[in-house]
């Protein structure tokens, strides 16, 4: 697909506001006072776990359920209680709801066909969706003729041939196998900007959201936990639900013992003290508890950097090891019983270590980052 971004006008691409949605079902609190905005053309992803109400949230966007309070607008515009054809919402899901007994061309051609367009445009608009997915030659099969990733471009297709304002992606890659996923990951961003559609996408996989999202907004038991680009939400996570559910991490709790400029001095639970970089929007100050993220890939390795002096040094035993190509991966416990993950470069020149063997590995304070204060 081309990744040219085409023009686009304000009906084809719309602002989306959530302003303060709640949704109860029984005793559950599926939404909270759930606020997101979603600027024209943007691709912003909703991640959480299972049960955490980004489905929930998808649905009362598409007009799908009915928010017990709060508002739902697209362009200023307030949709809260029309009905979902009403909205001009394009949708994919993951089992892509295409209908089997029509060809791929009746299927792109249906929601056309549901507002009552002529079939001249009909025909030309079809073509135009057929040639933009890269299945020009396919338009006559039947969707049982087609792979996984062929029917998830029809299903693409088809939420697009109507130039809707907003388009939602509820975890539409999960049938596919990682390689064709990654594919399809790539596939779509390309698609999404060339269109310039304002996008909403749901998933539960924090890699794949890493990776396609402009911003990412974090879920949790209904609730909004932080909204940010990918690299602030990995590298500055919000709380310890954001840093633990976001990549790996090593998450160690203390107390502040010194605290001067920019720089923390934290004695951990176990008993040694590390140096962190404090935060201006999180204040710590000698006496608190406060809970420190340091990530595996953060760590150098410091039998290959003895020239050094490092404040913060990690010295353990090797209780675990994987080799995974870019990297290895070890489970270190040290003397006190700190049990840290690591991740170390791999590589010609780089040392392996197995199970038993003594290690020491450093990090900056820098690259330890306060993400709690009690």
């Amino acid at each position: 697909m081309s990744n040219d971004r085409a023009s686009t006008s304000p009906q084809q691409s719309g602002r989306l506001q959530v302003d303060a949605a709640s949704k109860r079902f029984g005793h559950v609190a599926a939404l909270s006072d759930v606020s997101l905005s979603v600027a024209a053309g943007e691709f912003v992803t909703i991640l959480g776990p299972s049960g955490s109400g980004k489905t929930t949230l998808l649905k009362v966007i598409a007009g799908f359920e009915i928010a017990d309070q709060g508002r739902v607008l697209i362009d200023q515009a307030d949709i809260t209680e029309l009905d979902p054809a009403q909205r001009n919402i394009g949708m994919v899901f993951q089992n892509y709801a295409l209908f089997p007994h029509m060809s791929v061309a009746r299927n792109i051609a249906y929601p056309l066909a549901m507002r009552g367009t002529p079939k001249a445009e009909i025909a030309t608009r079809v073509k135009q969706a057929l040639d933009m997915v890269e299945l020009g030659g396919m338009a006559e099969r039947l969707p049982k003729q087609l792979s996984g990733g062929q029917q998830q471009r029809v299903a693409l297709a088809r939420a697009t041939v109507f130039q809707p304002r907003l388009l939602l992606l509820d975890e539409p890659f999960g049938a596919l196998d990682r390689k064709l996923r990654e594919q399809m990951q790539i596939e779509v961003r390309r698609l999404q900007r060339r269109l310039g559609l304002t996008t909403l996408f749901i998933t539960h996989d924090q890699e794949e959201a890493l990776v396609m999202s402009d911003r990412i907004a974090v879920m949790d038991k209904g609730r909004v936990l932080q909204v940010g680009p990918p690299n602030e939400i990995y590298e500055a996570p919000a709380n310890p639900f954001v840093a633990d559910f976001i990549g790996e991490s090593n998450i160690f709790a203390g107390v502040v013992e010194a605290d001067g400029g920019n720089l923390l001095r934290v004695r951990l639970e176990q008993g040694p003290v590390i140096e962190v970089a404090g935060r201006a929007d999180l204040a710590a100050h000698r006496g608190q508890r406060v809970r420190v993220m340091v990530r595996p890939e953060r760590f150098v390795d410091l039998a290959a950097d003895q020239n050094s002096v490092w404040a913060n040094r990690i010295d353990g035993r090797v209780t675990d090891s994987a080799y995974i190509g870019v990297s290895d991966k070890y489970r270190v416990v040290t003397a006190e019983g700190i049990d840290v993950l690591m991740r170390l470069p791999s590589g010609p020149s780089s040392r392996r270590y197995s199970a038993g063997e003594a290690i020491a590995a450093g990090f900056h304070a820098a690259d330890a980052r306060l993400i709690a204060v009690q």
